[in-house]
């Protein structure tokens, strides 16, 4: 992450759009069950709001300094690891359910988004749910806060299907200008 992107992604505005508008959005409704796993939460605003919704939340960041700093300031409310989502260090099953909120595009790859789509399922409890956000990429300045950084964005009309590739199904993909939601359940059965 660049210092622009760094400075915005720390700022309290950011991290209120976070808690009241995109976590919200993503997982209104939805049973998260007991043990829920978030994908890169970054700074953690989305960590605060899914800790008070499960019994056990954790966290995998690959930063190991925003892994320490999320540590450091949720404590015991939140197992914090670090690892990378690609090859993730759970065992298969091991949530109830998944979020992750506006990193999709700082995976370095489709290639290695697509990865984290299938680590997501396996570690994930048949019909779990898997929700979360993702920039469109066309909101104001986001080309000016990646100079420098990862940035690859994923089309909303291609995100349900690669989703059903992982081995999703009962896939919902919504978008506005600025912002991709999406919901998903882990197929009940076995994907070859």
């Amino acid at each position: 992450m660049n210092r622009m992107h760094h400075w915005y992604c720390d700022r309290d505005a950011w991290k209120r759009h976070v808690r009241e508008d995109l976590v919200p959005a993503a997982i209104a409704g939805l049973d998260l069950g007991e043990e829920m796993l978030e994908v890169g939460p970054g700074f953690g605003p989305a960590t605060e709001v899914l800790a008070d919704r499960v019994t056990q939340l954790t966290a995998l960041e690959i930063d190991p300094q925003l892994a320490g700093a999320l540590r450091e300031r949720l404590g015991a409310r939140v197992r914090v690891v670090d690892g990378d989502a690609t090859a993730m260090p759970f065992e298969d099953g091991a949530f109830s359910s998944a979020a992750c909120f506006t990193m999709l595009h700082h995976v370095p790859s489709s290639a290695a988004q697509d990865q984290l789509f299938a680590e997501v399922r396996r570690v994930l409890r048949p019909g779990a749910v898997f929700a979360g956000t993702d920039s469109t990429g066309r909101g104001p300045g986001f080309a000016l806060l990646h100079i420098g950084d990862t940035k690859v964005v994923i089309a909303p009309a291609d995100l349900e299907r690669r989703l059903a590739a992982a081995g999703f199904d009962d896939v919902s993909v919504s978008s506005d200008r600025d912002t991709i939601t999406f919901r998903a359940r882990r197929c009940r059965t076995t994907v070859e």
